[in-house]
């Protein structure tokens, strides 16, 4: 709903500007973000943190299934006591593969806090680089496509280019 009606006013007042000479430009945020050399020495980064949580998580799990593998398989051969104990282990490993699932892939886990650590010097710089070729272009807006609201844009206003190979110069 929001969206929509940012949307009218956008055009109703780039529409009663046109006259005074409002320039708008857009960019698309996404094709600058993924173009951007910068952009991907930060995926790589992120992705090698996210492969060693990987692995910590598989090497719980694969502790879990030896214990659960030892439960099923001498059960009729273990004491009470040693079949108490595994079970107790067995709940101990499982408590932690949830706890260490929640927090580095829950809501507010460590894949969401190295995301934005790695993603947001790269959007701050993004969002300069906007500005300034903006500035040197003369535009007196931009407009982002990727956020969905923008309906229409000539490719001539079109920054996303000139954005990237800023980024790209540096």
């Amino acid at each position: 709903m929001w969206r929509h009606f940012l949307v009218v006013l956008l055009l109703l007042v780039s529409t009663s500007f046109a006259e005074d000479g409002l320039r708008i430009a857009h960019v698309d945020s996404k094709l600058i973000f993924d173009g951007y050399k910068g952009s991907r020495k930060a995926q790589e980064e992120f992705d090698r943190q996210v492969a060693k949580w990987e692995q910590q998580a598989n090497l719980i799990q694969k502790e879990l299934a030896s214990i659960k593998e030892r439960l099923e398989k001498q059960a009729l051969m273990l004491s009470d006591e040693k079949r108490r104990e595994l079970e107790a282990d067995y709940a101990k490993k499982d408590t932690e593969l949830k706890n260490f699932i929640s927090k580095v892939y829950g809501r507010t886990g460590e894949l969401i806090s190295e995301n934005e650590k790695v993603s947001a010097p790269i959007i701050q710089l993004i969002k300069k680089a906007v500005n300034e070729t903006a500035l040197q272009e003369g535009y007196d807006m931009v407009v982002d496509r990727a956020t969905g609201a923008v309906l229409f844009w000539k490719n001539e206003n079109d920054l996303t280019q000139k954005v990237l190979d800023y980024l790209n110069a540096r």
